[in-house]
């Protein structure tokens, strides 16, 4: 009885995004504090739009991690597998608001304290998505813990998923990267990929259609390109290109989030058994929603739930 519907591991951070619209770190002056990080904003948002959503992160014993777990049950996302550690911080994170991504500056500390123990084989067996990301798999010993258990899940017959939001801030190498992410790619998640996530992570000059080749290459069947203004395109091994345009938005407010907020909608959408295209609708609605406000999605998300 899988009654899990995604199951998030990964970093949650504080972010404190800033004041100033359109400029970079150097010139922001104010800041606001807000729920970050990239599995658990989808955790947050999935469970907003009504599905059982639990997190597996660790915080540190303070008052940002007080926080956290408030703002967590405020929506109802199990955090039975979050830790509190006594020997180092919550983690904080800088950002600029941009219409674009963001710049940033991490200040990485407990996020990245994930063990075995938080993620036993009952919980498992008991999801439908077990979901991470790229920043979740840059450190130790988070990256070993994920591995581990995502090889675990997908013999337990659970659906992998990931966003490969890749920073050179983060990792020591390109190459360390690429290695990490190949072994993910051996259990046929599926992945998130935004344009600027692939000139980073291979480089400028390789093409759609070649980074398409890569990951299917490496045994994955689906692969979601996000192109921000540009739209979207899903790549299914032997199958036919699905592309679609972006919603136009007139006013920008905030970029931050918005690829989680994308593929939060997407998740919600495949875990309800939509077909692909159908699932990209609701991302890109989900997406240009969270355009338009700064920090979290508005509280009328649940509107989304009721058009599947």
């Amino acid at each position: 009885m899988k009654n899990i519907d995604i199951l998030c591991v990964g970093e949650v951070l504080i972010d404190f995004i800033g004041h100033q619209s359109g400029v970079l770190i150097d010139d922001t002056r104010d800041y606001h504090r807000y729920l970050g990080g990239s599995p658990t904003n989808v955790a947050m948002n999935s469970s907003r739009l009504g599905l059982h959503a639990a997190m597996v992160a660790t915080v540190g014993d303070d008052g940002f991690g007080d926080y956290i777990f408030k703002r967590f049950h405020e929506v109802g996302v199990h955090t039975d597998s979050v830790k509190i550690i006594k020997n180092k911080p919550t983690s904080v994170i800088f950002v600029s608001r941009s219409e674009t991504t963001p710049d940033f500056i991490p200040f990485r500390e407990a996020d990245a304290e994930i063990t075995e123990d938080q993620i036993s084989k009952d919980i498992l067996s008991k999801t439908t998505i077990f979901h991470t990301t790229c920043f979740a798999l840059s450190k130790k010993p988070a990256q070993t813990t994920i591995i581990k258990k995502a090889e675990e899940a997908f013999h337990l017959g659970t659906q992998l998923s990931i966003d490969l939001n890749y920073s050179n801030k983060l990792w020591h190498s390109r190459e360390e990267a690429l290695h990490v992410i190949k072994a993910y790619c051996k259990f046929n998640p599926l992945i998130k990929i935004s344009e600027d996530d692939l000139i980073r992570l291979f480089d400028k000059n390789m093409s759609h259609k070649q980074m398409f080749e890569f990951f299917h290459n490496e045994g994955v069947d689906m692969v979601c390109l996000t192109l921000g203004s540009k739209g979207v395109k899903l790549s299914q091994k032997n199958e036919k290109l699905i592309e679609m345009p972006a919603i136009k938005i007139e006013k920008v407010m905030d970029a931050t989030g918005a690829g989680d907020a994308f593929w939060s909608g997407f998740l919600f959408a495949y875990i309800k058994k939509n077909p692909l295209e159908k699932c990209l609708e609701v991302a890109l609605k989900l997406a240009a929603l969270k355009l338009q406000n700064v920090g979290r999605l508005p509280d009328n998300i649940n509107i989304l739930s009721k058009l599947l």
